[in-house]
């Protein structure tokens, strides 16, 4: 995506200084987690249930392992010292610090996040960040919450969610709106603003506690020293062995409250403190007057300033603080330009961000999409070797009843990009993939540097798996990264007319590895027809498909095998790219090409009887069961599961038959030489020139592609009015059902939440809206555009007399899954949903959350409410067709520079 003209502005500059290692502009930044409780890091139980072993209720209690938690939180990039603001309103049970939220066993549709909270906005180097926090005056309904969720779990699924608005909490705005900015006066120094406004009618008490603390480094075998904070005039000093010294400035008299971060014993296990200062003390000291719990010789490792504030309704009061590696006389000298100046900076860079052309609404749109894919990075450590042998389990003797044992050669220890702040707080890899789409648009260094990370010896496997998420590293995702990787190396190439070869090299070599792990163990038969299980798309099937079927015998999925076609593509164009500078990479395009062939026969025949993942009566891809009798049964469901193999679309330029002669004299040998895929090739004529002689690599030709996209942009089936759906609207009516020994399977259009609980119930994939499949379908229609020109058309919405390129269906598709979160004539955002607080409250209506998943039908959002990961993506639809014309995604199909 391209960024403006003319010299770098200060935050341009200040990346480019991070990247060359000359100043360490993102040392410090939004890296605390959301929620640390409830992971699996956290996890020591026998059984493995993260939810009950380390709860909500313990986390302001029990020391961490792992990581830290907090609202609004910052820390050094190792997570050393960290830095985050508590709450108190006069009337909670505990100090409002960290935020709270259901457990999977307690939400009608799995964990979710029961407070109001809002990225606003950040730069790349995090030189300024702003974050908002809603605060009840009155007490926090902890238990009504979880009663209420549970009832109606225990009722069924089909209920809404019990939402915090729901309780009326916020009724008469009788409520803080709690606004925390940072701006970085330098590398190692942090301006911290905290403003409290009293949204409701009469005045109010508010505490504000900003707190330092130490992540716990120390108890563990092999740990660190312990660092220690003191007061000292108008500051907290933190001294650490490996981070120095800090300061923390702060601009009122209150008091500070020290204690030191270690567990309560006695209140988690039963057992003796080894001292009376632990984690809870400044809680206890504040909420319940315990004011021995808190060190009076003014020393710790974690520290809170107590400020009390007392706010007219209406109005506000600010706190000021100042974190920094420098001892200062004069910290206010200027504080307030420093902070006018960061804003204004990170003003003007996302200037130059938006594209010419974008309305004020999409500005705002985007700004909050990629401020919340800044605020998502997080600090993620784990040593799998050592948590095993904290669990007593030998690491090199696998254990299937502890999760991850295989996986004793990961280190993880490093800021990552995380799907959700608060339901996802851990990485998973084919959403990384599509976050890079977004953090490329003002951070490409860090997009193509996570991209890198999950291929590094500490991450991928040896065997070449890469690793999916904590729950379960040996998982299998879609695989995506090869995908995500051209296409940031197409975006950098188009913004500024070179794309980074070295990445791409170092990508391809550590890519190749993985898809060899795809084809040794995703192929049950050996006929290039793949399986794979779920592949990320939850609860799409008939049946659980990672689970052992209740017929027997094995599902040949269109989608994995689909996938596997687009890692053949697009693993073909990289090398092909390579081979530019490096010939030797021919062999390897050569091999990619004949894999690409052999899936491309045998996604059109299969099994003994020739059985096709097509069925020529629909128009469209399904899923066969295979059974162990040796007969195969199409699984007749029109979901996102036969919409994958559109996505497998690819061209070359035509420069490649000129450049490389030799590659198209052997793809010609090896077409004459095998019947089955000359047989392919005439019926699909795909192999043909298009529009500037390139070629399309696609497992369909123009008679299949125009039957999947009469279904695809039919609005009685998959093109809702935000972007295409994950299941048929047809099955609305008409519920695809499986019987098997007396049994009724079934799949039906929710075009809300899920009424199963299949993988745990938290997602739903048989109707909802999901970004990234669209991002895919839209790549995919423009590659397709850029073969057929504009000549081919076709009815958008089918049925409508519309006819449309295929560029044009693209920025069609686009612009609804952008408008799930513009104002409509009517001023409301669909994304709300029916909530009128955000639809008529000027403090709430243009603060937008970037859902997981959204309604089918109307675009309100479902699922964990911050997935400002894949959701992120928002800020790449509301821009991509400003910044690509109809001939620009062809041309960069055009020859590469050497």
């Amino acid at each position: 995506m391209a960024s403006g003209g003319g010299a770098p502005d200060a935050e341009r500059r200040r990346l480019a200084e991070a990247d060359e290692g000359v100043a360490p502009w993102r040392r410090w930044g939004p890296y605390l987690s959301e929620r640390q409780w409830g992971t699996v890091r956290e996890d020591y139980s026998p059984d493995g249930d993260a939810w009950s072993y380390f709860t909500h209720d313990q986390a302001r209690s029990r020391a961490y392992r792992w990581g830290e938690d907090g609202i609004a939180g910052v820390s050094d990039d190792k997570q050393r010292l960290c830095f985050a603001l508590a709450l108190w309103n006069g009337r909670d049970p505990i100090l409002k610090e960290r935020m709270f939220g259901l457990t999977n066993a307690e939400g009608n549709h799995g964990e979710d996040v029961k407070d109001y909270y809002f990225h606003l906005d950040s730069t790349p180097t995090h030189s300024y960040m702003k974050y908002l926090y809603k605060y009840p005056q009155g007490e926090f309904p902890y238990a009504d919450l979880v009663a209420t969720n549970r009832a109606r779990r225990e009722r069924g699924r089909k209920e809404f969610e019990y939402e915090l608005l729901d309780t009326g909490i916020f009724d008469e705005d009788r409520y803080f709106d709690v606004f925390v900015e940072y701006a970085k006066a330098g590398p190692e120094d942090l301006l911290v603003e905290i403003t409290a406004h009293n949204r409701g009618p009469d005045e109010a008490t508010l505490h504000l506690l900003p707190t330092l603390w130490f992540r716990h480094t120390w108890s563990w075998a092999g740990g660190t020293a312990v660092p220690n904070l003191r007061q000292t005039e108008g500051a907290v000093r933190a001294d650490h062995e490996e981070l120095g010294t800090r300061r923390l400035y702060f601009d009122t008299d209150a008091p500070v409250l020290f204690t030191e971060n270690e567990t309560n014993n006695e209140r988690i296990f039963g057992s003796p403190n080894a001292t009376p200062y632990v984690k809870d003390g400044i809680d206890r000291c504040v909420v319940h007057g315990e004011t021995a719990a808190v060190n009076p010789e003014l020393t710790g490792t974690k520290a809170s300033v107590h400020q009390v504030l007392t706010i007219p309704g209406g109005q506000s009061a600010t706190l000021r603080l100042r974190l920094t590696d420098a001892e200062l006389a004069g910290p206010w000298r200027e504080f307030d330009a420093t902070m006018d100046t960061r804003r204004a900076e990170a003003d003007a860079f996302y200037e130059g961000v938006h594209p010419d052309g974008t309305s004020e609404d999409e500005r705002w749109l985007v700004r909050q999409a990629l401020a919340g894919m800044l605020w998502s990075k997080q600090y993620y450590f784990l040593d799998v070797e050592r948590w095993l042998a904290e669990h007593g389990v030998d690491p090199l003797g696998a254990d299937p009843r502890v999760r991850n044992s295989t996986w004793y050669h990961m280190v993880n220890d490093e800021i990552m990009s995380m799907p959700d702040t608060w339901e996802y707080p851990w990485y998973a890899a084919w959403d990384l993939a599509f976050h890079t789409l977004a953090l490329a648009m003002v951070d490409l260094g860090f997009a193509k540097g996570q991209l890198d990370l999950l291929l590094r010896r500490l991450y991928l496997h040896p065997n070449g798996q890469i690793p999916a998420y904590e729950w379960n590293f040996g998982d299998v995702n879609p695989p995506v990264h090869a995908w995500a990787t051209f296409f940031i190396y197409e975006l950098e190439k188009h913004r500024t007319g070179r794309g980074d070869r070295a990445f791409l090299e170092n990508s391809f070599q550590k890519l190749m590895k993985n898809f060899t792990w795809w084809l040794n163990r995703k192929d049950v038969d050996g006929n290039n027809v793949f399986q794979g299980g779920f592949l990320g798309l939850d609860n799409i099937g008939v049946f659980d498909r990672s689970a052992p079927l209740p017929t027997g015998g094995h599902l040949d999925q269109a989608d994995g095998t689909a996938w596997m076609a687009l890692y053949c593509q697009n693993l073909l164009e990289i090398a092909i790219e390579l081979a530019v500078d490096n010939p030797v990479y021919l062999e390897q395009a050569q091999t990619l090409f004949e894999h690409f062939a052999w899936i491309a026969v045998a996604t059109n025949r299969i099994g003994k009887g020739n059985e096709s993942l097509w069925d020529d009566e629909d128009g469209f891809f399904y899923d066969v069961l295979r059974l162990p009798d040796g007969t195969a049964t199409p699984l007749k469901v029109r979901s996102l599961v036969g919409l994958i193999p559109l996505a497998a679309t690819s061209v070359v330029g035509g420069w490649a038959d000129r450049r490389f002669p030799e590659l198209v004299a052997g793809a010609r040998e090896f077409i004459e030489r095998h019947p089955a895929v000359q047989a392919v090739v005439a019926s699909q004529h795909t192999m043909g020139p298009g529009v500037r002689g390139r070629h399309l690599f696609a497992l369909f030709g123009e008679d299949r592609l125009r039957r999947i996209l009469a279904r695809m942009l039919d609005e009685d089936e998959f093109l809702g009015p935000h972007g295409i759906r994950s299941l048929s609207r047809h099955h609305a009516e008409h519920p695809y059902t499986f019987e098997v020994n007396g049994q009724t399977y079934g799949v039906g259009y929710l075009p809300a939440e899920s009424d199963s609980g299949m993988f745990g119930g938290n997602s739903n994939w048989r109707g909802p809206v999901w970004f990234p499949v669209n991002i895919l379908l839209i790549r995919a229609l423009l590659n397709l555009h850029a073969y057929h020109g504009d000549d081919f058309t076709v009815e958008c919405p089918t049925g409508s007399g519309r006819q449309l390129t295929l560029y044009e269906v693209a920025r069609e598709i686009s612009g609804r899954l952008t408008s799930t979160f513009l104002r409509d004539e009517g001023g409301h955002r669909p994304v709300h949903g029916a909530q009128p607080k955000f639809a008529k409250d000027p403090h709430w209506r243009d603060l937008i959350l970037f859902y997981e998943y959204f309604h089918g039908d109307n675009g309100a959002g479902l699922g964990a409410s911050h997935q400002t990961g894949w959701t992120g993506l928002a800020a790449v639809t509301a821009t991509l067709f400003h910044l690509v014309g109809s001939g620009d995604w062809g041309a960069l199909r055009e020859e590469p520079l050497s």
